[in-house]
Order: C-alpha cells, then sequence, then structure tokens
C-alpha cells in the first residue's frame, strides 16, 4: 500500500465509486484520512456504505464540515452540482493521480496521453521497459488504479495512461518523459467544447522543470501545439509524423521508423505481428522515443517492439476459423479510433454500433471500399444506417450476438481471401454493456463459441 501521511486527520470526499473510487477510498482510509463517499448510482453507494464508508448526506453537506479536498473520479462532469458545491466553498477538487505522484516522489513517472492509441503506447512501452529488465509498473486510466500500484522507489518507473477527464484536474506534476500522441475531437459533451478538450490535454506539459515531450503533429491541432511548445526553453520537444519530414524526431514512413538521432537504423515495423497498420507504427514510434529518453538502447527498443503480444480489445486477434478472421477492436469507441482498424484490413465484414459519439460516422467514407458489409447494432442502429445509404452494404441486427452470426455465415458464403469480422464499434458500450471490455469480451465468447460449433 502506497502511504503519505501528510493526509492523516484531514477529511476527504471521494465522489465516484468505480475502481478508481474504491482504490482512492482505501488509500486514503489507510493513510489515517477520514473518507466519505458519494456516486449517483444507488447501487455504487450501497456497496460504499456496504465496504464501511461514510456517505455523504447531500451536496450542500461540504458547506457544514471542513473538508481537505474532493477527489474526483474520471468521467465526472466538472459541472456536476457537487463540483460546482465544493468549488463554490474553496474546497480543492483532484484527482488520484495527484495523491500517487505525492506518495512516489522519487520515481521517474512516464505520462501517455491522445485521443487514441493511448491504452497500447502506455502498454508497448511498460512491455520494453520490461524485457529490458527496467522495474516498472503501469496504471492509470489503462484499468489499474493509481492508488492500487505498489510504492515506487528512486529506480521505479511508473507509465501513467492519462485520460483528458484526469489532465483536466492535474496542473502541476513530476511528469519527466510526456506522449501526447494526436488530437481529434472526443469527449466534448463532458470538457464543453474542443478549445476545453485541448487544454486539458496541453496540462501534461510541465512547466517548471525538464520534460521530454513527444507530440505526435499530423493533426492542425497538434501542429498549432507544437509551436506553443517549441517556446518553452525547459522542453525537449520530439516530433512524430507519418504525413511529413521531422526536425527532430521520428519520420514514419513505407511501415518503418526512421529516426533522426544520428547512427540510428531505420526499423522495420514487418517483424512486429501485433502492430499492424499506420497508427500502430506511430504507437511504436513514441514508445521507442519514450524509452530511448529513459536511457535504453536502440536494439532493446526493437525487440520489445518485435515481443509484444498486444493489447486485449484493441485489433486484437481472437481467432482464425475457416480462414476466416475475428477482430476484437472494442476499444474503438470513436469514429476516430475504428478508422485504425478500418484502414489496416481490406476485406471487412464490420459490426459497428452502441452509444455514438458526436459526429458519428463522419471521416469514415473514404474506408468503405474495404467493407463488404456492415452489422449495425445498438443504439446508433438507426442513424448509422442513415449513413451507410449508399455508401455500404448494410443490415439491421440490434445485438452482437445476431450480428456476429450474421457476419460469420456471409462471409464463408462469399470465400474471399483476406477476410475479416472486424467489432470496431466506433460508438461507446453502454446501451448494452457496462465497458467496452465486457464488449470484447462478450465478442470473444462468441467467437469461441462458434470455434466449439464448427470443430
Amino acid at each position: 500500500m502506497l502511504k503519505l501521511s501528510s493526509v492523516k486527520d484531514q477529511t476527504y470526499l471521494v465522489f465516484g465509486f468505480g475502481k478508481s473510487g474504491q482504490a482512492a477510498s482505501s488509500f486514503l482510509q489507510a493513510n489515517g484520512a477520514r473518507v466519505l463517499v458519494w456516486d449517483d448510482k444507488d447501487t455504487a453507494r450501497h456497496l460504499a456504505a456496504q465496504a464501511g464508508y461514510a456517505l455523504l448526506p447531500d451536496p450542500d453537506h461540504l458547506s457544514k464540515e471542513k473538508f481537505d479536498g474532493v477527489v474526483l473520479s474520471p468521467g465526472i462532469f466538472l459541472s456536476h452540482k457537487i463540483v460546482v458545491q465544493a468549488r463554490k466553498h474553496k474546497i480543492p477538487v483532484i484527482n488520484d493521480i495527484d495523491f500517487l505522484f505525492r506518495a512516489c516522489p522519487k520515481a521517474t513517472f512516464v505520462g501517455v496521453t491522445g485521443t487514441n492509441g493511448k491504452s497500447t503506447t502506455t502498454a508497448l512501452i511498460t512491455h520494453i521497459l520490461s524485457q529490458s529488465g527496467r522495474k516498472v509498473h503501469m496504471g492509470g486510466n489503462i484499468g489499474t488504479p493509481a492508488l492500487s500500484l505498489p510504492p515506487l522507489e528512486e529506480d521505479g518507473i511508473c507509465v501513467l495512461e492519462l485520460s483528458s477527464y484526469q489532465l483536466d484536474l492535474l496542473k502541476t506534476h513530476p511528469i519527466s518523459v510526456a506522449v501526447l500522441l494526436n488530437i481529434t475531437p472526443d469527449h466534448i459533451d463532458h470538457h464543453g467544447s474542443m478549445e476545453s478538450y485541448i487544454t486539458a490535454k496541453k496540462n501534461l506539459a510541465q512547466t517548471k522543470t525538464k520534460q521530454t515531450f513527444i507530440l505526435g503533429t499530423d493533426e492542425p491541432e497538434t501542429q498549432e501545439l507544437k509551436k506553443e511548445l517549441a517556446l518553452r526553453g525547459n522542453l525537449t520537444l520530439i516530433e512524430l509524423s507519418a504525413t511529413h519530414d521531422v526536425e527532430k524526431g521520428i519520420r514514419i514512413k513505407n511501415h518503418k521508423l526512421y529516426s533522426t538521432e544520428e547512427g540510428l537504423k531505420p526499423i522495420d515495423m514487418s517483424p512486429c505481428k501485433t502492430l499492424v497498420g499506420t497508427h500502430n507504427a506511430q504507437n511504436a514510434a513514441a514508445a521507442f522515443a519514450a524509452c530511448r529518453a529513459l536511457g535504453l538502447k536502440a536494439s532493446d527498443i526493437e525487440k520489445g517492439l518485435q515481443s509484444f503480444q498486444g493489447l486485449a480489445h484493441r485489433q486484437q486477434l481472437v481467432a482464425t476459423l475457416k480462414g476466416l478472421r475475428f477482430i476484437n477492436d472494442s476499444k474503438a469507441t470513436n469514429a476516430d479510433a475504428a478508422s485504425k482498424a478500418l484502414a489496416a484490413y481490406n476485406t471487412i465484414y464490420w459490426i459497428a454500433g452502441g452509444v455514438p459519439k458526436e459526429g458519428g460516422l463522419s471521416g469514415l467514407e473514404a474506408y468503405m471500399s474495404r467493407v463488404v458489409h456492415a452489422f449495425l447494432i445498438g443504439q446508433a442502429e438507426e442513424d448509422f444506417a442513415a449513413w451507410c445509404e449508399g455508401k455500404v452494404s448494410f443490415s439491421r441486427n440490434d445485438t452482437l450476438d445476431k450480428a456476429l452470426a450474421q457476419a460469420a455465415r456471409m462471409a464463408w458464403e462469399d470465400g474471399k481471401k483476406d477476410a475479416c469480422v472486424l467489432l470496431s464499434p466506433a460508438c461507446a458500450s453502454f446501451d448494452q454493456y457496462e465497458s467496452y471490455e465486457k464488449r470484447g469480451e462478450h465478442f470473444a465468447d462468441l467467437v469461441h463459441a462458434l470455434t466449439r460449433e464448427n470443430a
């Protein structure tokens, strides 16, 4: 358990009792703090009460006693009444990442963000460091709550995936290697505008101490950010691009990584079987740059890239059955994320749908020549059907089990070479599943059942 003596005898409200909220509550209580909990969901409040935590009676209670902070779980809107009340009464609104930094003052931190690719890049950096013998832990938005991580000493490295929700509250921090892969519209309902979303991402940049900042510059938004960061004397800026040459950084071309660092040979991504597509080459370039900044040899990094097993729910090959590949890309919760998978395969039977993000499937028109048929599910079904009209053959299938069965049957009947059934929903999962992980797991279970049937 992480230790932090400064919270002893202080009082905190933990707002949100999911994985990160539970870890924060346990951490604070173990370190002698008084903990109150609130969650808008009845089931979560009941779970907190069963665990022995006192519940906040109501939002107005914030004015009735002294709170040293409100610990906000990811995803809660800053416009929520409790957050507004906290700020009105000048109570700090913080998150679990802040406590992690304070509890591990000697550790080296790597922070990874971006609209897409951050989970793969976080896992890839961690894998390469581990394979090279470094003491490393991974957490944050990728699944392991920050305050569930073990204590990290001076030789420890912590690789954190950081969402815009977490970065929104992060103003000062000790992150020495920062990675911002890309910026495209996402979570606008949470942040209120694209400008506010970009501002949250910019909080990854260190304002005082030295930092290596690795930046993908293939979008207008990141091109503008590059100009801003280049003026900061404390930052070493490393650029990544698949569209233009870079002065200092890595150029991605023909699925090879070309570093501007003198004496380094290009890295061929072809042997890296789980890093398919240009977007994964960008993830690999970011991981390469981060690990170089941490002192690893280029040869060790290349070995790590080749031995990486991939990330669950991100273009994950579940099985190949009668020549047909079944790909789980459930983590693609918006159109831009889905575009990465659609660009990586040539003959696609595409399962899409769920809770649509702003913009729907806009931007995916260029990939429809790769799609044989789209199988639409969930809340987005009707809207997606209207979008598909005249662009691609489609059917309404309502649920994942029906879509998968129809997709497999059609693909086998067509008998096309190099075909795959691709779950890349371009949607959140919350209409039919509690998370994208559960959606991906259900897809895998259905594929395994299909495998047994055809054994």
